[in-house]
């Protein structure tokens, strides 16, 4: 009898089963395997092993030429926190598919490997050939701020002037997600303000999903003085406690203090408020 765990979500899947599913010839079946594998963090060798091997799937194409298995598999593998998947993400950031190679990035980026900051960033300057632009409008020829947030978030100093390129970009959340890596990027605390204060003045902008791409941007770099803000932002409780929650990690692990600081405990009564 084989020792896995049999995680369930409905009562019928295990972890053997969605494996054996993944390798099978059902295609709504492979994709969903390879969700689940990923939504319950199966991290056995064979659940990596059968999701790096669908990074190259084939079978599971659509009319427009796009992958979904491989999306899903790029996807399960950024959730599994193992440095088997980062030379397989790296090789299918050059797929056709805008949404495959958005997938393989923000991955990358969860995974933490810096050995991906050079294709990233060849990727960011229009050196990759061959790829195909996202099918719908605006049809960008890159999936720009998950290349841009992973290069942030992976310490990439060498992309910030390509990265400062598109703080002027006609899409908002590509011009957010500059500003939020050039403040990870940045160095000097006073010049990196900049780009938070940039952030903060976007939730103020009449889109709501705008304003939660911010609220995600803010968390995401932990950017302090925007607690108040954040607070009072017009969109979901929940999604306002994810941002806070954010910066009170942040606050927490640049404090050395065993007292918890002035800001933290700010944070920590905004987030009370909003319960």
């Amino acid at each position: 009898m084989s020792e896995l765990p049999e995680i369930r979500d409905d009562g019928q899947l295990t972890i053997e089963t969605a494996i054996a599913n993944l390798q099978g010839n059902d295609l709504g079946l492979r994709v969903y395997a390879a969700w689940w594998l990923g939504r319950f963090r199966v991290k056995t060798p064979a659940a990596i092993q059968v999701l790096i091997e669908a990074l190259l799937d084939e079978d599971d194409r659509t009319e427009a030429g796009g992958y979904p298995l491989r999306r899903n598999a790029a996807r399960a593998l950024g959730k599994l926190d193992t440095p088997q998947a980062v030379a397989p993400l790296i090789q299918i950031l050059g797929c056709t598919d805008f949404y495959v190679r958005e997938a393989a990035a923000k991955a990358l980026e969860s995974l933490g490997d810096t050995s991906a900051i050079p294709t990233l960033l060849a990727l960011l300057r229009g050196e990759v050939v061959g790829t195909l632009p996202a099918p719908e409008i605006p049809d960008l020829s890159q999936p720009y701020d998950a290349l841009i947030e992973a290069l942030g978030t992976l310490g990439a100093a060498e992309a910030i002037p390509d990265i400062t390129t598109f703080l002027d970009h006609p899409v908002p959340r590509i011009q957010y997600a500059a500003a939020r890596a050039l403040y990870q990027l940045i160095p000097e605390p006073e010049k990196a303000s900049q780009y938070g204060e940039q952030l903060v003045a976007a939730l103020s902008n009449e889109d709501l999903q705008l304003r939660r791409t911010v609220l995600a941007d803010l968390g995401a770099i932990g950017y302090l003085p925007a607690a108040e803000t954040i607070a009072e932002t017009l969109a979901e409780n929940s999604l306002k406690l994810i941002a806070l929650k954010g910066l009170l990690e942040t606050e927490l692990t640049t404090t050395t203090s065993p007292e918890l600081s002035d800001g933290a405990k700010r944070v920590m009564t905004l987030m009370d408020n909003l319960l």
